[in-house]
């Protein structure tokens, strides 16, 4: 059978299927390089018995792994940028910048690249004449990727830089970034060389395996959070920002670290939508009728806050990183006596970090500092339209930042969007114009660049990603394998797999004769200029692209989102 839009009787074009692992993330990591990793005590500690024979300790380091080399004053991470892996320090040293970071201007913040005029147009005039064309030629028979390098941005007065901001220092045996990796959150703090440096980058597919499989390592990266970002994240908050260093400090060690759900959540809500939208299985963080015993603060994930309805219950909003739960309780309990109970029930509806500061914390170190006393937690994203909320929560649409919504009132159904995004896209359109609707606002089937992106957590080769300073999630057509996991994780069918052609209009099929695929969606047209086609071309203005809190803060039956 003939691809759609392929011409009939085309002859076809053989490639190999890459698979897991052939695309390594250092193209020059080496058996030798290896064998010296795993001498090193970081490594040497970790008991290679325990990894399962399809995910070795050896083929991580081999694969998963890549040795970089940074001169004096190179920047290994931006405070700010989204990052894709963490680094343990093989030699040399170098400094973290606290709070409040290096100047904007000090880290060559810049747009994203995207297209000039004469390059748009002569992009479109070199647009494939078949459906999800890709130029093939000089492969060798086998669809494998190049391997770019990366560069590195230099602090030009490391000496001054140093004089002027806070930082600590990280030696042989340090590791950071990986709470950034793994929690596919922005980099918290800038990191550069103070001397010459050699660092192990690993991607974070392959820091993963070493938390899941290593005791060791799962027990360093937390020590490494507790001791590195913690004071950051209490300092960021308003309760704790007056704080003396020496009370943060002592207030940090006695904060609780703890987890709720797990990264895998979609396939709970997956299992939940089928059955009828039941929230029982969300794992309960605080229940309502509790009495309070401290301060719940949001570091990742988004938890659901409703109270007893009847026989049932009703969302009040949801809280994402940096809100907090319990401390106006904590207070009045504390400043009256008497007792308190929880009026709400906190749950996690994906996985959640949770900071717990305990009461007796707070009694002896905040409360006495307090000018004024702290409102039960209320935001402007509570709203009071009966079910809005629910379905909100419920849909998991508050995981968007750039969720594409279509105001049926003002849509003529002209298609314009549509052509628009597959000029953008060779002729293949990323989106499709359908979706839940609630009142006169649909949710269409386009990428929202999420929040919590779990499409990103199966993936092999690492080919789904955060576009480091756009921060929108992007596909490496390259290094996609097409083995579907992105498609299957997106709990809301924003990815499409689709079969490719090369230029000619030929199908392009493995060694066995099956199709090869790719994945394909809305990548916010990321080096487009004037930002997403879609939006610029509705001619009715009726297509938006925001986020999930302003979904709540304006509702979809007020005023524009």
């Amino acid at each position: 059978m003939a691809v759609a839009g392929i011409q009939a009787g085309a002859p076809t074009k053989v490639v190999g299927r890459l698979a897991r692992w052939e695309v390594p993330f250092g193209a020059d990591m080496s058996d030798a390089d290896v064998d010296a990793l795993l001498e090193r005590p970081e490594i040497a500690d970790i008991k290679a018995g325990n990894f399962p024979p399809g995910v070795p300790l050896r083929g991580i380091l081999r694969n998963d792994a890549r040795i970089v080399t940074l001169a004096p004053g190179a920047i290994a991470v931006r405070e700010g940028d989204y990052g894709n892996s963490a680094f343990l320090v093989l030699d040399g040293t170098l400094r973290v910048v606290l709070p409040p970071g290096l100047p904007h201007e000090a880290l060559g913040r810049q747009a994203p690249e995207r297209r000039g005029l004469l390059a748009t147009i002569a992009h479109a005039l070199r647009r494939p004449r078949f459906p999800e064309a890709r130029d093939i030629a000089g492969r060798a028979g086998r669809l494998r990727p190049g391997h770019a390098s990366r560069s590195y941005m230099f602090l030009q007065d490391i000496p001054r830089v140093l004089d002027e901001h806070r930082s600590v220092t990280l030696v042989a045996g340090d590791i950071f970034g990986e709470l950034a990796a793994l929690g596919r959150v922005p980099r918290s703090a800038t990191v550069f060389a103070e001397t010459e440096a050699r660092l192990l980058e690993i991607r974070w597919q392959g820091l993963r395996e070493l938390r899941r499989f290593d005791p060791g390592w799962k027990r360093r990266i937390d020590e490494n959070y507790r001791r590195n970002a913690l004071l950051n994240h209490l300092q960021a908050h308003p309760v704790f920002a007056s704080l003396a260093p020496d009370v943060l400090a002592s207030v940090s060690t006695r904060v609780k670290l703890k987890s709720f759900g797990n990264s895998e959540w979609h396939v709970a809500h997956k299992r939940a939508k089928t059955n009828g939208g039941n929230t029982d299985e969300e794992p309960i963080i605080v229940a309502e009728g509790s009495r309070p015993d401290g301060i719940y603060l949001i570091r990742s994930g988004f938890a659901r806050l409703s109270t007893r309805v009847g026989g049932g219950r009703r969302t009040i909003t949801y809280l994402g990183v940096g809100d907090q739960f319990g401390l106006a309780e904590t207070y009045a309990a504390w400043k009256t006596g008497s007792e308190v109970r929880l009026s709400q029930t906190l749950s996690a509806i994906s996985s959640v970090d949770i900071l717990r500061v305990p009461a007796h914390v707070l009694e002896k170190h905040v409360f006495p500092t307090l000018h004024d006393v702290p409102a039960p937690f209320t935001t402007e994203r509570r709203i009071e339209e009966d079910g809005f909320v629910d379905w909100m929560v419920d849909e998991r649409w508050v995981n968007g930042t750039q969720t594409m919504l279509i105001d049926l009132d003002r849509c003529v159904r002209c298609d314009d969007c549509v052509r628009a995004c597959a000029a953008t896209h060779d002729g293949n359109p990323r989106f499709l114009r359908h979706g839940p609707v609630s009142d006169h606002w649909m949710v269409a089937n386009a990428c929202m660049h999420c929040q919590d992106p779990v499409c990103m957590i199966g993936c092999p080769t690492g080919a789904i990603h955060r576009h480091e300073q756009a921060g929108v999630v992007v596909i490496n057509d390259d290094t996609c394998i097409g083995c579907g996991t992105c498609a299957a994780s997106c709990p809301y069918d924003n990815i499409r797999l689709v079969e490719i052609s090369d230029l000619s209009g030929a199908p392009v099929v493995d060694e066995t004769g099956k199709p090869v695929r790719k994945a394909t969606k809305c990548d916010l047209c990321v080096g487009q200029p004037g930002g997403p086609a879609c939006v610029r071309a509705c001619p009715q203005d009726a297509l938006r692209r925001t986020g999930g809190e302003a979904l709540l803060r304006h509702g979809m039956k007020g005023g524009p989102v």
